[in-house]
């Protein structure tokens, strides 16, 4: 099994923020199985985030909140782009798909700023 490391923490806690942004869609459009089982995939990877922050270090655990703002600035950073996006190439679009698919970009963005640096090996 591979250690824990903040950045997957972070991931896996943008993960659960995407999940989240999907429900108000899934309500709109009335997909009770769907919310159920996204609501299921939230809590099952809560948990495992849960388990893996207390599996960190001191050290790690210091440099968790500047990645979690790191994640969120790239949320934002993904729901501005997915609005002028969906203003330049569509007519019309709901609140629930541009945060649903800006969280997605978002996360999307903060991954591979992730992989791109080196991870750390603690």
């Amino acid at each position: 099994m591979a250690p824990a490391t903040p950045e997957r923490i972070s991931v896996g806690v943008g993960l659960c923020v995407v999940m989240l942004a999907t429900l108000p869609r899934f309500i709109a459009n009335e997909l009770e199985t769907r919310q159920t089982l996204i609501g299921l995939a939230i809590v099952a990877v809560a948990v495992v985030m849960a388990i893996n922050y207390r599996m960190l270090n001191s050290a790690a655990r210091k440099r968790l909140p500047s990645l979690l703002k790191s994640m969120l600035l790239a949320m934002v950073v993904g729901l501005a782009i997915m609005a002028l996006w969906h203003s330049l190439t569509s007519d019309w679009f709901s609140w629930q798909e541009l945060i649903s698919n800006g969280t997605t970009l978002g996360l999307l963005l903060h991954a591979l700023n992730l992989w791109r640096k080196p991870l750390s090996r603690e």
